[in-house]
């Protein structure tokens, strides 16, 4: 299997804290890999370098042949990439038609592409009109990941995509992850949900302190409690 992203020997201070530490992993092409750990690891720093908000002080990121380490966010995003933050990220004063229309950087929106989205996050057409910010928990989520993938993308970075969503949402969302995959894109997913991780995730990077610590497949962890507990502290099966 091809390389869509590949990080090598990535570091990345903020302010005095050396947050990443050489950081080595590759996301394969057209395959979801869920990037664990312990809170305080790294992973969202992770994602926030690869999008180039946060500037790598060593080391190499490269999206397919392209090097995109020394890119700004805007460049990146224009190479293809989309990134969902934890905090979501959406303009709470616009509308739902809104926010997708900004996110939408190659022309109006494509219809076929919206009722595509409407079939995972139906709520969507129902607010489609409504000030975004008056929107539950959930329903935001639904709006900012609905951004990400209003257009086609070579790469999608999600960040705790599940946090705070009710069963019923994570169940749309799992179908709508397996779905982008199999359209060709790659994901790198941040998640605590280890349900959802085992669902979606074909492989898996652990990061501790900084650093990948284990790098394999995600049915090989998911099936093996002994090696989570050592990489995690936890059971995947004491969070269904």
């Amino acid at each position: 299997m091809s390389v869509r992203l590949s990080l090598e020997g990535v570091h990345t201070h903020i302010g005095r804290y050396h947050i990443l530490q050489g950081v080595d992993f590759d996301a394969p092409e057209g395959a979801t890999t869920m990037l664990l750990g312990r809170n305080g690891a790294g992973k969202t720093t992770t994602l926030r370098t690869i999008m180039g908000l946060w500037r790598a002080s060593k080391g190499a990121i490269t999206l397919g042949s392209t090097v995109i380490g020394a890119m700004k966010a805007s460049a990146v995003a224009r190479a293809g990439v989309a990134y969902v933050p934890e905090t979501m990220a959406i303009f709470s004063d616009l509308s739902v038609r809104e926010n997708l229309v900004l996110a939408a950087r190659d022309g109006p929106l494509d219809e076929a592409r919206l009722q595509w989205i409407f079939g995972f996050f139906p709520a969507l057409r129902k607010f489609w009109l409504s000030r975004a910010g008056s929107l539950s928990g959930g329903q935001k989520q639904m709006v900012s990941i609905a951004r990400a993938i209003v257009e086609p993308r070579r790469l999608l970075l999600i960040d705790e995509p599940t946090k705070g969503l009710a069963p019923a949402i994570i169940a749309g969302l799992i179908d709508c992850l397996n779905e982008i995959k199999r359209t060709g894109v790659t994901i790198l997913i941040v998640e605590q949900n280890f349900r959802v991780a085992r669902e979606v995730g074909d492989f898996v990077r652990v990061m501790d302190n900084g650093r990948i610590v284990h790098q394999g497949a995600m049915a090989d962890l998911a099936a093996d409690s002994a090696l989570q507990g050592r990489l995690l502290g936890l059971s995947l099966d004491s969070h269904q």
